[in-house]
């Protein structure tokens, strides 16, 4: 058995968003995990070191979370002595869930100490443990054997019974956060459980509020927005976007902003600008996460971090002759600050080509960033897109404010320079963000360089992993960006006149 890990909640006596009644409890919810950890997982890295990170993100995310993690390699051939500690530990525990136990022996010991726990999952496991599914409590339709049974199936598609329905759809969930393997949805399966049967999770709540609208949300997008909808579902680019986006699983960013990046429009914006951002018809609302927090980085080439030292790093390569950076960089300049190589969150951070454009404008004290990124569209094309971001300076140098309409939806952001190359070769920027009234919260890392490629020392590998492990991220939560066809990207210059 490995050691505990910590993670947490709020809120008292909730209802889930998804309809279950949950059990509030009176201290920490103790959630266990039964993994094979020293075997590999979906991440690339062993169970072990997956469950021992998610365990500290449930900490930063619901403080009051518990993580136990068990070896399932352990189970099989273990004693009567051990099998009974083990189903003690599940028994006190609200939520079990049994990830990649694939070893039949370690299944077959496992499948009767599982329902021990009142809600109880296996996720990527073997067939035993399918039956050990608990959920609240309850023994889920098709998990008690009445999917065998012709008769019981009839009735449960003649008298539907909701709390059934429910649970159908929180196991349709979890397995399908399971399939997606990011960090962020593996995480997220733990925050959905937790919130449909033990306490109200405010990351989840918010999401499920947006998929099951009701008729208040549709009386306000009718009402109010009713010229914007028309305008929307009567034409083929427009419409094609809420098609896509209805294709979309729970809380799947990457399948939504695919869709909005592949068909934006201007009638698009005005939809979405109108019935989120002006009248907030879904009622939602949600803050920049701001744990983990880590520092800026202080110094650069010997001199205290300031304001506009961190604003010409951010710049960085870009033409600029009014930064004092010119002279730093031998003369050398591009059409852009910075090209990113890597990134960490997977809706945001993964387009192909991806250029950092930071310049100065016309006030005092700010500054503007335009990210130009290609786009492989749904219906097979290739397409460029462009952002405009303020920029302002946050109290500490080398933090910063953002904010972007981004298809008629604010996004506010909180950046960080975690550190930089001292002969610009690149950066690493982290930053927490929320779209409030889509109630969004997301967060991330930008690896930049200037040719867009990982650096090869391994010195510099090393600073870079130290500043991502300060932002709470492993190495195995990133993907390298594709830099291979970036020829046409339309960097246009003249652009920054109109800031």
């Amino acid at each position: 058995m490995a050691g505990t890990l910590l993670a947490g909640s709020s809120s008292r006596g909730s209802v889930s968003a998804s309809g279950g009644s949950t059990a509030e409890p009176a201290g920490d919810v103790q959630i266990a995990v039964v993994a094979p950890l020293q075997q590999a997982s979906p991440f690339g890295v062993s169970w072990g070191e997956v469950l021992q990170h998610i365990g500290q993100r449930l900490a930063w995310t619901e403080p009051t979370f518990r993580l136990t993690v068990f070896d399932s390699g352990r189970l099989a051939g273990s004693d009567a002595g051990t099998l009974a500690a083990v189903q003690a530990a599940l028994a006190n525990s609200q939520a079990a869930v049994a990830v990649g136990v694939q070893d039949p022996a370690a299944a077959a010991a496992l499948a009767p100490l599982l329902p021990a726990a009142p809600t109880a999952v296996a996720l990527g496991s073997a067939a035993p443990l399918a039956g050990a599914t608990r959920l609240g409590g309850r023994v889920p339709a098709g998990h008690d054997g009445s999917g065998s049974n012709p008769l019981a199936a009839v009735l449960a598609k003649v008298f539907p019974d909701k709390q059934a329905k429910l649970d159908a759809q929180v196991l349709h969930i979890v397995e399908d956060l399971y399939r997606r393997t990011t960090s962020d949805d593996f995480l997220f399966i733990f925050l959905v459980l937790a919130n449909s049967y033990i306490k109200e999770v405010p990351a989840v709540s918010m999401t499920f509020k947006q998929k099951d609208a009701g008729l208040d949300s549709l009386q306000c997008m009718v009402t109010k927005c009713g010229s914007q909808i028309f305008r929307c579902v009567t034409d083929t680019t427009c419409k094609a976007v809420l098609d896509c986006l209805q294709t979309c699983e729970f809380n799947d960013q990457v399948c939504s902003y695919r869709c909005i990046t592949s068909y934006e429009s201007q009638l698009l914006e005005d939809f979405s600008l109108c019935i989120i951002q002006k009248h907030n018809c879904f009622g939602l609302t949600t803050d920049i996460p701001m744990v983990p927090d880590p520092a800026p980085l202080a110094a650069w080439r010997g001199q205290p971090m300031t304001h506009e030292l961190a604003e010409d790093l951010f710049i960085g390569w870009l033409q600029d002759p009014s930064t004092g950076l010119q002279q730093l960089r031998g003369g050398k300049q591009d059409l852009f600050s910075w090209r990113v190589f890597a990134g960490k969150n997977a809706a945001y951070d993964f387009f192909p080509c991806q250029f950092q454009l930071f310049y100065r404008g016309k006030g005092k004290g700010g500054i503007w960033y335009d990210p130009t990124f290609q786009v492989k569209t749904i219906d097979g094309r290739t397409v460029w897109r462009r952002r405009h971001y303020r920029v302002k300076r946050a109290t500490q140098p080398g933090t910063f404010r953002f904010s972007v309409l981004d298809n008629g939806v604010t996004s506010s952001e909180f950046w960080r320079i975690l550190d930089c190359d001292e002969g610009l070769d690149w950066c690493v920027f982290y930053y927490s963000g929320a779209a409030s009234r889509a109630g969004l919260s997301y967060s991330g890392a930008i690896l930049a360089s200037r040719d867009g490629q990982w650096p090869a020392s391994q010195e510099a590998r090393l600073r870079i992993d130290a500043a991502l492990e300060a932002a709470g991220i492993k190495p195995w939560e990133l993907s390298t960006v594709d830099n291979f066809a970036c020829a046409d990207a339309p960097l246009d210059p003249s652009l920054m006149a109109l800031a």
